[in-house]
C-alpha cells in the first residue's frame, strides 16, 4: 500500500509518517509520499515540497492507495479569515486531486467539536449523530464546512471514500489552543447551573488511530469515526489535576463579553467557542473500540500532559494577559473580573488607536 500525508513534516503528520514507517499493524505500507511546505527529516519517505492548495498537487499522487490529510491550520494567531480560506481551499484541492487521480481513499481531520456544545448533551454522545450543520464563525465553521465538503465528494465522486476523523481537543506539546489557554488561567470559568466534563485526545492516540484506520479500512457509519480518551473527567475532578479554582458566572456575561471582545479583535475566539469549555461534548468512539483500536492515554494522563505543556502565559477566555490584567482576574470576584478585563482591555486598545 502507498500512502500520502500532506502536512508531513510536522505535528500530527510528522507522527503518523513515524508510525507508518514501522512495520507493526494489519498491512505493510510498501512507501509513503510525504508533501509539505518543507522537506521532513524522516528518512525512508518520498519527500515533496508543495502547496497543498496548489491544483498541481494532483501530479503528486500518481499510484497513492490512501490520502491523508493533516496539512490544515488550527492556531489562534492566525487571522480568522485567512485560516478559513486555507483550511477549506486545502481541503477542496486535496479531495479534487485525489478524485483525479483515482486515489481510491482519503482521510480528513475536523474535530469533536462538529457535534456541537450544549448544556443538554447526553454524556456520551453516539459518534453517529449528524454533525452540527450551522457554519459559524471560528474553527468551528472551518470544521463544518471541511465536513461538507467531504460529504459532496462521497456524492459528486462514488469511486472516492472519504473518511473523516474527529478527535476530541487535542493536546500536545507546542500546541497553543483555546484548551491550552483556558487552563492558563489563573481560574477555570464555568457557566452558572452547569457543570462542564471533560474529554480529550492526546495527538499521539490521534497519529495512532490515523495509522490504524490507514491499515485496516475502517471507515465507520457515515464515513466517521470520533477519536478521543474512553470516558470524561467531571470537573471537580479537573480541579484536582490541575490544583485551579472555579469561578462561576452566568451565561449571558460569559458569552456576551466574549463576543464583545472578538468582534473587536481583543480575544482569538468567538463565544460559540467557548461553549465547549463549559458545556460538555463527551462522544463515545465507538466505531475504533469495536474495529480493535485503543487510545494510549487517559483523559488523566492527556490533562496532565496539557498542563506540562503550558506555555506559563496567563490567559482569560483565550487571549493571553499582562501582568495588570491577571492581578484584576486573580483579586475579582467571579462576573466583576470577567466585567473588568473587558473593560481594561478594550480601554487600553482604544489608547493606542487614539496616539496612532
Amino acid at each position: 500500500m502507498v500512502v500520502a500525508v500532506t502536512g508531513a513534516a510536522s505535528g500530527v503528520g510528522r507522527l503518523l509518517v513515524e508510525r507508518l514507517r514501522t512495520d507493526e499493524g494489519s498491512r505493510r505500507i510498501a512507501r509513503i509520499v510525504g508533501i509539505d511546505s518543507r522537506r521532513g527529516t524522516a528518512e525512508g519517505v518520498s519527500w515533496h515540497v508543495a502547496d497543498v492548495c496548489d491544483p498541481r498537487l494532483a501530479t503528486l499522487l500518481a499510484g497513492v492507495d490512501v490520502l491523508v490529510h493533516t496539512a490544515d491550520d488550527r492556531s489562534l494567531e492566525t487571522p480568522p479569515r485567512q485560516r478559513r480560506a486555507h483550511n477549506i481551499r486545502a481541503a477542496q484541492t486535496v479531495l479534487t486531486a485525489a478524485a483525479a487521480q483515482r486515489v481510491p481513499r482519503v482521510l480528513l481531520v475536523t474535530s469533536t467539536m462538529v457535534y456541537g456544545a450544549s448544556p443538554d448533551h447526553e454524556v456520551p454522545l453516539d459518534e453517529t449523530l449528524p454533525f452540527h450543520s450551522a457554519v459559524e464563525p471560528g474553527l468551528v465553521g472551518d470544521f463544518v464546512e471541511i465536513e461538507e465538503l467531504a460529504a459532496l465528494a462521497r456524492r459528486a465522486h462514488p469511486g472516492l471514500s472519504v473518511t473523516v476523523l474527529r478527535p476530541a481537543p487535542l493536546v500536545g506539546p507546542g500546541m497553543d489552543t483555546l484548551l491550552s489557554r483556558h487552563f492558563s488561567a489563573p481560574r477555570l470559568i464555568t457557566v452558572k447551573g452547569h457543570t462542564p466534563r471533560w474529554q480529550f485526545c492526546h495527538v499521539d492516540d490521534l497519529a495512532s488511530a490515523l495509522d490504524f484506520v490507514v491499515r485496516t479500512g475502517v471507515e465507520g457509519k457515515g464515513g466517521a469515526l470520533a477519536v478521543g480518551c474512553d470516558g470524561h473527567l467531571d470537573h471537580d475532578q479537573v480541579e484536582e489535576i490541575a490544583q485551579l479554582r472555579s469561578f462561576e458566572v452566568p451565561a449571558n456575561l460569559a458569552f456576551g463579553t466574549t463576543q464583545r471582545l472578538h468582534r473587536v479583535g481583543i480575544t482569538p475566539a468567538p463565544a460559540s467557542e467557548l461553549k465547549f469549555l463549559v458545556y460538555p461534548c463527551v462522544v463515545d468512539c465507538a466505531a475504533l473500540r469495536e474495529a480493535g483500536w485503543r487510545p494510549a492515554y487517559d483523559n488523566a494522563a492527556v490533562l496532565r500532559a496539557l498542563l506540562e505543556y503550558r506555555s506559563g502565559t496567563p490567559a482569560l477566555v483565550g487571549r493571553n494577559l499582562g501582568r495588570k490584567e491577571v492581578t484584576i482576574t486573580a483579586a475579582g470576584a467571579a462576573g466583576a473580573a470577567v466585567a473588568a478585563i473587558g473593560t481594561a482591555v478594550a480601554a487600553h486598545h482604544l489608547r493606542k488607536r487614539r496616539k496612532g
